[in-house]
């Protein structure tokens, strides 16, 4: 019988109340869900279909704690953002349909290299450097629900101080629009994290920065950014 050459970690999320652990395959994120974000981000916020980027599962911070500053960028940005774990496939669904496929609500943080991301996109290349690194995913414990809430406050301080105010509700697309559209690019199903959008606020992270963000009625995520080993 053939066998594993190596054994390579599972990433996966604790989940509130249970021993048993939510193993993730993939992360999806969704770019410039909320108004606000798209402007700083130079982009008109109008309703066009959603564009999306991946994060290596290895990428996952599992409940937060320490994050060391990344290499490669003097340029490191926070996204606090409402995270969704799937627990049934999804394909082709109609956003009526998309809201049965839950398992449960996170908070997230996109970390992003903003520099190696403006780079590529200003020469049209794609954002895996700026995006997809490692500790670039820290997510809470998943909260088990049925269904994703349709408003609650958005928030993410630093050092104590409010950088991000948002509320779900000013979602360009709301999740089951999010999780119809992009069941019809990808089979999604048990394993996925649908990272759903940052409110405007995004900013620079140092090394010492204490970063708390919460979403109302899903929980609350601590991380420290710390120097390099």
């Amino acid at each position: 019988m053939a066998r594993l050459l190596f054994d390579v970690p599972v990433p996966a999320l604790p989940v509130i109340g249970e021993e048993a652990l939510y193993p993730v395959r993939r992360i999806f994120c969704v770019g410039r869900n909320y108004a606000g974000h798209a402007r700083e981000m130079g982009s008109d916020p109008s309703r066009e279909p959603p564009f999306y980027f991946t994060k290596a599962a290895d990428c996952l911070v599992p409940g937060g704690g320490d994050v060391p500053y990344p290499p490669a960028t003097a340029n490191l940005h926070h996204e606090v953002e409402l995270v969704i774990a799937l627990a049934r496939p999804l394909f082709r669904a109609a956003p009526e349909q998309a809201g049965s496929a839950l398992f449960g609500l996170a908070v997230g943080l996109d970390l992003t290299r903003r520099d190696l991301q403006f780079a590529a996109r200003d020469k049209g290349r794609p954002w895996d450097l700026g995006k997809s690194f490692e500790h670039a995913a820290p997510v809470s414990a998943l909260l088990r629900a049925a269904t994703a809430p349709e408003a609650g406050a958005v928030t993410l301080t630093v050092n104590g101080e409010i950088r991000q105010k948002g509320d779900l509700a000013d979602m360009i697309w709301p999740v089951p629009e999010l999780l119809a559209h992009l069941s019809h690019y990808y089979r999604l199903g048990p394993g996925d994290l649908v990272f759903t959008g940052t409110p405007e606020g995004v900013g620079p992270l140092s090394p010492g920065d204490r970063l708390s963000g919460g979403i109302a009625g899903v929980g609350e995520l601590a991380v420290t950014i710390v120097a390099q080993p």
